[in-house]
């Protein structure tokens, strides 16, 4: 084990952890840097640095060590997934571990970097109270994490298997896939009735069209001619592996669901119904309740978020930290703002997805993107209704007696100052050189 040990000098500081240790992590190993006050001089910094290799026993070993040096914090930069063995095995020891973003904790411009002085450099920013944790989830949410993260993944890989089944419908040159002229749902019963068919040697247009159901039998004449084209026994050995894949992925992601759904109510801390609160209603049902927002978004952002509200002090503190708020920028007179950042997108792409449902309704949330729509991008217009919805969840998840109502999409209209209004139209038309005169309507 290297090892470099020296004593510095430590300005004085108002706020500052005197035992600290910093963990530059890299995939095989880590560098530790340690900083105590000193033994005969507690005024002076004692400083050692050492490196460690990234297996259990090492870091089991470390923790020990740390325990025995009295360490108060222990900070890490969120290096991929590498400092995941340290955080936990380090946080089940019973040290206090913080997760810090390597933005805000980038060297000096100019001066070298290695993993000895990188790890030097977080010791004294932790000591200083320059630092601030991200949020670290306890363990039964970061499993909860797993497995809504696992189910996305899933369903991405599912949406792959669909589109290569149209590549291949479309190399047959079937528009079956076409919404318009075929089937709206591929893979609805209609959908999947032909492309079983198909698969099972029936290559007549008219007996394929035969087997839509519902509105869809609507559509047999411009489904007998979207069913005709050139498939051959090639493109249905094609079809059959992508369709039991396809089928595989559906049962996974199915049983997970399952499983996910049994580990919410477990973590659910809404109390069961009482005399006082007879309509009380678990998390997930509450959230529902939301426009755009399905069971299967609402668990995916549950376990991002968490249970626990108290680690967001209010629902804008909530938004900061998914950056669904524009940064401030501000020079002298002028001010503007800037992008709302990359962000967690765990629960960025789920809440997008609920905001375009949601722009789809006849909602609060729906007049609201088509009141940001009008003079704005749509896509900053979904930015605004998914931190919308992200804070109507904030309430949600911090009261269990609180149960979603909409404002009505007429909530804009009887709360616009009319006189104020109609002065900024007699303005604007004066502006182009018109008169005008106001007569009042019967």
């Amino acid at each position: 084990m290297g090892e470099y040990a020296d004593v510095v000098e430590l300005q004085a500081s108002a706020e500052y952890a005197e035992r600290v240790a910093a963990i530059d992590i890299a995939k095989a190993s880590a560098m530790v840097c340690t900083r105590l006050p000193g033994e005969a001089n507690p005024a002076r910094r004692m400083q050692r640095t050492f490196a460690v290799k990234a297996t259990t026993a090492a870091i089991a070993e470390l923790g020990d060590h740390l325990v025995c040096q009295s360490i108060e914090l222990v900070v890490m930069e969120a290096t991929g997934d590498y400092w995941r063995p340290f955080f936990y095995q380090l946080e089940a020891r019973g040290l206090r571990c913080w997760l810090v973003n390597p933005r805000e904790v980038k060297n000096v411009p100019s001066r070298p970097k290695t993993d000895r002085l990188d790890a030097i450099w977080l010791a004294k920013l932790a000591e200083r109270g320059m630092l601030h944790p991200s949020f670290v989830p306890p363990k039964p949410v970061r499993q909860l994490r797993a497995l809504t993260r696992t189910r996305a993944n899933l369903v991405a890989d599912r949406t792959r298997y669909r589109n290569q089944i149209e590549s291949v419908l479309e190399d047959a040159c079937l528009k079956i896939a076409d919404k318009k002229d075929g089937a709206s749902d591929l893979f609805g019963v209609s959908g999947r009735a032909m492309l079983d068919a198909l698969c099972a040697g029936e290559r007549n247009p008219k007996t394929l069209a035969q087997l839509a159901r519902g509105r869809m039998r609507r559509k047999i004449a411009t489904l007998e001619q979207a069913l005709t084209g050139h498939f051959e026994q090639h493109h249905a050995e094609l079809i059959t592996t992508l369709l039991r894949l396809h089928d595989h992925l559906t049962t996974e992601i199915d049983t997970l669901t399952t499983r996910i759904e049994a580990a919410i109510a477990d973590l659910d801390p809404t109390p069961p119904p009482d005399d006082d609160h007879p309509g009380r209603m678990p998390l997930l049902d509450r959230l529902d309740e939301i426009p755009g927002v399905s069971r299967e978004i609402a668990a995916a952002i549950v376990a991002e978020t968490g249970f626990d509200m108290t680690i967001f002090p209010t629902p804008g503190h909530l938004a900061s930290w998914a950056t669904l708020t524009p940064h401030t920028k501000q020079s002298g007179a002028k001010h503007t703002h800037g992008p709302t950042g990359k962000g967690n997108g765990w629960i960025k792409a789920p809440l997008s997805q609920a905001a375009i449902g949601a722009s789809r309704t006849k909602t609060f949330l729906g007049a609201r993107y088509r009141r940001i729509a009008k003079h704005a991008p749509p896509k900053k217009a979904v930015v605004a209704v998914a931190r919308s919805i992200l804070e109507i969840t904030w309430h949600l998840i911090d009261n269990p007696n609180t149960h979603f109502h909409d404002l009505g999409p007429d909530w804009h209209q009887q709360h616009t100052n009319q006189a104020r209004k109609t002065r900024q139209a007699i303005r604007e038309l004066e502006h182009l050189g018109y008169t005008v005169t106001l007569t009042p309507a019967a």
